[in-house]
């Protein structure tokens, strides 16, 4: 094991809606653990550029639209020309639609399927690809507390997520002897743009507040660490997990 087993020293992180949020939460702290940045995703992820370049990295923007799964492959292959290699993929890019189930529409149901699974299992495969290539490699996945339980007027997002937690699984059942590990982060509540909505509405944030035990609502930093850990050697023999940062919420 290296003298830090924590060290992304000369690695290369490729992470997919990094603009903002989440996303650019895990970039910066992978970029602040050693690694390079690749960010693909449909808005130019400029801000978090020039973060990562402030912290002594290099980054690339790759332009791609997740809703589609033909740029996969020029994702990947743009982030090894640019950055001279891959060893990390976080599949962070996600979409949320609201509605009663009853009332839910097909073109929600398809776009959210479309970035939040299916982009994510062929963003994996042909990561997979260049990593079986390589004998080594890092798949982190987001998935959510709805990978956990069912939630309610977001119908695409919880089948999503709860095929997040499979595909992780799945995934590493068939690389793990690759050496490449697959694991997921499941982020409880965070304050994001696609939980403005929720904050915004006096008593649902209330009652969210009141189940979770660190009393708060989480932040995109808080995900680095556990994204670190997964991205680095110390987390070798972590294979298939799927790891809440909720602030309890899962323990009450």
């Amino acid at each position: 094991m290296a003298s830090n087993p924590f060290s992304l020293q000369g690695k290369v992180a490729l992470v997919t809606g990094a603009n903002t949020g989440l996303g650019q939460g895990i970039a910066l702290a992978l970029a602040a653990a050693g690694a390079d940045i690749a960010a693909a995703g449909i808005v130019p992820a400029d801000e978090t550029g020039e973060k990562v370049k402030a912290l002594g990295r290099r980054f690339l923007n790759v332009d791609a639209n997740l809703i589609s799964i033909e740029p996969v492959t020029r994702i990947v292959e743009e982030t090894v020309a640019g950055l001279g290699g891959l060893d990390i993929l976080v599949n962070n890019a996600g979409l949320i639609r609201r509605a009663d189930a009853v009332d839910f529409s097909e073109k929600d149901w398809d776009d959210v399927m479309n970035v939040n699974i299916k982009s994510a299992f062929f963003m994996s495969q042909a990561a997979g690809r260049h990593f079986i290539a390589q004998g080594r490699g890092k798949i982190i996945n987001i998935a959510s507390m709805l990978s956990f339980q069912g939630g309610i007027r977001v119908p695409s997002y919880t089948a999503s997520k709860s095929g997040i937690a499979g595909i992780t699984r799945l995934l590493a059942n068939e690389w793990a002897a690759k050496g490449i590990n697959v694991n997921a982060i499941a982020p409880g509540y965070m304050a994001t743009d696609n939980t403005a909505q929720l904050r915004a509405d006096e008593d649902r944030n209330k009652a969210i507040l009141d189940r979770i035990p660190a009393s708060r609502w989480g932040e995109p930093a808080d995900l680095g660490g556990t994204a670190v850990f997964l991205a680095s050697s110390a987390a070798d023999y972590v294979n298939g997990a799927v790891i809440p940062v909720d602030g309890g919420w899962l323990a009450r």
